[in-house]
Parts: C-alpha cells; structure tokens; sequence
C-alpha cells in the first residue's frame, strides 16, 4: 500500500511539473508580461498607449505588495510621504515609460524627445578626450537617456546592463532598447567584462552605468541618502580610475507623453591609483547628485529594490 502511495506522489508531482511547463511564467519580470506590454504598445490604439499605462501600472501596485512597500520606503527617504497616492504614481510613471519604450521605433511613427539641463557640464567632461562614464538611475528618464545622449553628441553611448532573470524576457526588451538605438553592454562580476568598456572610453565614447543599486556579487561603497545609509556601485568609480574618464551624473523625468527632462549634474574625477577616502567622497558626491533630483521628483524614481 506504501509503495502505492509513493508511486501515486510521483505520479502527481510528474503531472504538477507537466502543468507548470505549460503554462506561462506569470511572474512579474517573464516573458509573458513583457510580449503583452509590447503588443499593447505596438498595436494597441493611441488613446490605449496613452491612458493605459496608469490602469496598469496601480494593478501592477496592487498585486506586488512587496514592490509597493519598497517604493512606499523610498518615497519616505526621497522625502515624500509614502501615500498610497504617490505609490500609485510611481507605477503609472514607470508603466508609461516602459510603453513609451516600446512604442518608439515600432512603426507608430513615435519620437521621444528631451530637454537637456546643464549640458556645460557634459561638454567639459567631454572636453578632456578621455570619454564620459554617464552615472544615471532608474528614473522615468532612463530610456531616454541614452538615445538622446546619442542623438545630441557625435559620440557612440554604450549602456552598461546585468542580464536580467528571464533571458526571453531580456530578448524583448533588448527589441525595444534597438528601437531607440541604445547599445547594450551586459556584464557581470567577471573582472574582464570591463575591458571593452575600457577601450571605448579610450575612443572618446560614452559609457552609461545606473548608480542607485549595487548588483549582485560587486562592491558598494557606503554613503548616505537623505539622512539614510545608501550604497552606491564601486564598479563606475573603478572603471573611471582605471580610464581617466571623468564622471557625470545624469538624471531624467518625465514631463509629458514621450517628453523628457534630462538634467546633466557636476563632474566627478578620481586618480588613476585613487584612495579609500577619494572613492567614499566620489560616491558621496553622485549620492548628493541622486538626493537632490529624488527630493525633487520623488515619484520619477523606481527604487523597486533593495
């Protein structure tokens, strides 16, 4: 009778996976969420690309408590309150600029277009002809960054990417990013993933890396945010050492339907051999950079994670 019984577990645990296979990753970064807001975003009506994204993006909010809480506690750092109200608005900016990401390039015969703060900053940087290491976060301004970099300065913008968790869903999005003409790097932990970033800099090209998370498996150098401990990316302040480029902090919000602001923040040099201290006070100073855009436009920052 026991073996029966063992026999009968297996036999179900073998149908449970058979199930699963077929049916769709349903979790919130798989390929099935991406192709639909693609399909949306490609063939959906104008006032479906336009409005949608809001309806969307406070569903997404509801089914995702622990993503909610997160941005509630980022809000509270940035200096908001952390209403549901500015949580709703968090989620309807990124399902909007996710859409807009999409929709551009896709025959819709969409143009996004930008606004670009402080670019004195950007041409001194520029100036000096060692490349510009662009440290950027994850804002509604995040997609634009890159192609409007690129479509202002003669210079070819690499923008730096971990793979993300579904390949296949990594496969859409990457669709999207040669829409807007963005040209993706993705690197790991491995130490030799820096070297083509390296040579480009040496050209006088533009490497674009986020700032605002540590990825898994690197270094982060401790500063604060508000008041709250932080850690910012060592990697960036690494590759600007070992380059000479220097650094300039780039941040963009979004201010209309495919309109953005790109604001260009000081520049960040460090040493070739540069100190422990000389490496917390360039972090400090993009974490200072990233404080005043996130006080200002609080609900332009996706801090989903920890």
């Amino acid at each position: 009778m026991s073996v029966d019984r063992r026999g009968a577990r297996r036999y179900g645990a073998a149908v449970l996976e058979r199930l699963r296979r077929a049916l769709p990753d349903l979790r919130h970064d798989s390929e099935f969420w991406r192709r639909a807001a693609r399909l949306g975003a490609v063939h959906g009506p104008d006032a479906f690309v336009r409005y949608s994204p809001p309806i969307i993006g406070v569903g997404w909010a509801l089914a995702l408590p622990s993503f909610r809480r997160r941005v509630a506690e980022s809000l509270r750092l940035s200096g908001a309150r952390g209403t549901p109200d500015e949580v709703a608005r968090v989620f309807a900016k990124y399902a909007l600029s996710l859409t807009e990401s999409f929709a551009v390039g896709s025959g819709r015969n969409e143009r996004m277009r930008a606004k670009i703060l402080g670019d004195a900053s950007f041409q001194a940087a520029r100036a000096e002809g060692r490349g510009v290491i662009v440290a950027t976060a994850h804002t509604s301004g995040w997609y634009a960054a890159g192609p409007i970099l690129g479509s202002v300065y003669e210079d070819e913008v690499l923008v730096v990417m971990l793979h993300e968790r579904d390949s296949a869903a990594e496969g859409v999005q990457q669709g999207a990013r040669d829409k807007l003409g963005l040209k993706v790097v993705h690197v790991g932990t491995d130490p030799l993933a820096a070297m083509p970033l390296l040579a480009h800099l040496r050209r006088g090209g533009i490497v674009a890396l986020q700032a605002d998370r540590v990825p898994p498996g690197q270094r982060g150098v401790d500063v604060t945010l508000a008041g709250a401990p932080f850690a910012i990316p060592e990697g960036p302040l690494q590759l600007a050492a070992a380059s000479g480029a220097p650094i300039v902090v780039v941040l963009g919000r979004r201010v209309g339907f495919l309109d953005y602001e790109v604001e260009v923040k000081g520049k960040v040099s460090l040493p070739r051999r540069p100190s422990r201290d000389q490496i917390r006070e360039a972090a400090g100073r993009i974490a200072r950079e990233l404080e005043a855009f996130v006080l200002a436009h609080p609900t332009d920052w996706f801090h989903f994670r920890q």
